[in-house]
């Protein structure tokens, strides 16, 4: 954490304490959720949009999804897992909340789910596997209508992405962070969208469509 976003951090209002639960949780068992600062300018954003029906791509432990229900109330939020320990800690931490009927946790691949899926949706949170960003972009980005919004996290892997000599990584890692560089670099010359990267968290992209295909 550089000082920045500690200072940012450091403003930002302390979170209920079943968050605060699900944020210690992730810390101790090395669960990835997005960064503080990064879920403030998401639900800022969703906010200012205000989407009635959201996609998110990797649940986790739920702590996206539990964070734009309350922010977005008349939002529901569907939201994808692939991984069957992390459905269940998800589902009991969903059920737990305030927010849990308007929450519907799908436990499938998402690469697989894209194929399927015909509802649309105006916005989709894509923060799953990394190195499958742009098949997300790609399947899901056919469900979001015009005006719609895709959001991306992590697209700086905590600044792996900055690392001049990709030595220094092991082999699955210089693969990802590659991957990761190639989909960004695409995803910003992709004229369906108006996309913008903010440097905030972990490096969340907004990519809002202007035609279809």
């Amino acid at each position: 954490m550089n000082d920045f976003t500690a200072y940012v951090e450091g403003m930002i209002r302390p979170r209920d304490p079943l968050l605060q639960e699900m944020e210690a949780y992730a810390k101790e068992h090395h669960i990835p959720i997005i960064e503080l600062t990064g879920s403030e300018v998401l639900l800022s954003l969703l906010t200012l949009q205000q989407p009635k029906r959201i996609l998110e791509l990797g649940t986790a432990i739920g702590y996206s999804a539990i964070r734009m229900a309350r922010a977005l109330p008349d939002a529901r939020i569907t939201t994808v897992e692939r991984n069957a320990k992390r459905y269940a800690e998800a589902k009991m931490f969903i059920e737990r909340s305030d927010v849990a009927d308007r929450i519907d946790i799908v436990f499938a691949d998402a690469v697989e789910l894209a194929e399927t899926l015909e509802q649309q949706f105006d916005a989709v949170f894509i923060d799953a596997a990394k190195g499958q960003y742009k098949k997300f972009f790609n399947g899901y980005g056919r469900l979001v209508p015009i005006g719609g919004v895709l959001y991306t996290d992590n697209l700086f892997l905590h600044g792996d992405v900055l690392e001049t000599d990709p030595k220094t990584f092991d082999r699955r890692r210089r693969r990802l962070v590659r991957l990761v560089k190639e989909f960004t670099a695409w995803m910003m010359e992709q004229d369906q969208y108006d996309t913008t990267i903010f440097p905030l968290g972990d490096g969340v992209s907004v990519s809002r469509k202007v035609k279809s295909e």
